[in-house]
């Protein structure tokens, strides 16, 4: 097992290469870059702008933007006319896009090695920093979200492949079906309307993850208050992967329960919860724990970015999608490389939840 584990993890090392090399040219290929957004900020709001994003004295690029009668972008940039081509060469040169692309693929993936991230272009803070601030609203989301969805669907789907073809199977089943079938961004917009003040109650808020006397209240006090503030996205987070979980479950036992070896164990005289959680549980949970890490990565990442915005939570989704706004490369690059990191991770710790779960697997002899 030991040398499985030290594949897979030499393994990461090629496959986030390439990740960050197929990312890295398509994003510089699009149109639209940093130099781009700084420029359109120039035009649009004048030298002050300019002086206070790029860091260049504000006399020079007075000087510079009053003598240039350039007509025409300069540099492939479209924001570039009236402009002095030297401010736009010193913009190059301080974000680094005056070297060569190889060099400055190179270059970032060594600072990624040392888990250098370097600083946002548009905010003055270091990627690192803003990651960690956003950190524990997503956090928060993916690990309450997950956890609720596995407390709650797998037992559920348990008990409908038990009674499969009875009436509590066929409207759970109706639950299950229109709760897929809606998305979480408008399920949230439902919530607002009849829980946080939109038409009906005012019963939970409806931004932030804490009230703003969060530091007056007691140990207790801040828990209810955390809680009260998860309430609605949680429940809006979940009503989709609920779903998707709870027939996964219900499928996977299905399976098992029509299985040779569940009959020879009734035959024996086992109790039917024996024979469940005994023989078919073991079998069945493979399944549903290999969309473990994709569920976990999808809720933490990607799939709150809507749930964020809609409930005023600053969080990693809304952080990166505000980085791909403005392309901010290095919110943008240091998001996609730590992602796909710890993906690559979970995705390990899953083939070893594999083992502990049924000791017969092993996945040295079955790579042998």
């Amino acid at each position: 097992m030991l040398a499985y584990i030290v594949r897979r993890l030499l393994f990461i090392v090629p496959t986030l290469l390439g990740i960050m090399a197929l990312n890295f040219l398509v994003i510089h290929v699009a149109p639209g870059g940093p130099i781009d957004q700084i420029l359109s900020n120039i035009q649009g709001s004048g030298v002050d702008v300019t002086a206070r994003v790029s860091g260049i004295d504000s006399g020079e690029l007075q000087q510079g933007g009053g003598q240039s009668s350039t007509e025409g972008p300069i540099g492939n940039y479209r924001g570039a006319q009236g402009l002095d081509p030297e401010f736009i060469a010193e913009l190059e040169r301080q974000y680094g896009f005056d070297k060569p692309l190889l060099e400055r693929f190179g270059t970032m993936l060594w600072n990624y090695a040392r888990f250098d991230f370097g600083e946002s272009y548009f905010r003055d803070e270091t990627v690192i920093d803003l990651i960690l601030e956003k950190m524990p609203v997503s956090i928060s989301l993916g690990l309450w979200t997950t956890f609720l969805t596995y407390l709650i669907a797998i037992p559920l789907g348990i008990r409908k492949a038990v009674s499969d073809g009875s009436s509590f199977d066929i409207w759970t089943s109706a639950v299950v079906i229109i709760g897929n079938a809606v998305p979480s961004f408008l399920f949230a917009i439902l919530l607002i309307v009849l829980f946080a003040g939109g038409s009906f109650f005012d019963w939970f808020p409806l931004r932030g993850l804490t009230s703003d006397n969060w530091d007056q209240l007691s140990f207790w006090g801040k828990i209810l208050d955390y809680f009260w503030h998860l309430t609605l996205p949680l429940i809006a987070l979940m009503i989709g992967a609920f779903a998707g979980l709870t027939m996964l479950t219900k499928n996977s036992f299905l399976d098992q329960i029509n299985m040779q070896y569940v009959q020879t164990a009734r035959a024996k005289g086992l109790t039917e919860s024996h024979v469940l959680y005994g023989h078919v549980f073991r079998n069945a949970m493979l399944i549903v724990i290999a969309g473990f890490p994709g569920a976990f990565i999808g809720i933490l990442f990607t799939g709150s970015l809507l749930i964020e915005i809609i409930f005023s939570l600053d969080g990693l989704g809304l952080l990166g999608y505000e980085a791909a706004l403005k392309r901010d490369y290095p919110v943008m690059f240091a998001s996609l490389y730590m992602f796909g990191l710890l993906g690559l991770i979970v995705q390990l710790i899953t083939d070893l939840t594999y083992v502990l779960i049924d000791p017969r697997i092993d996945f040295d002899t079955r790579e042998a």
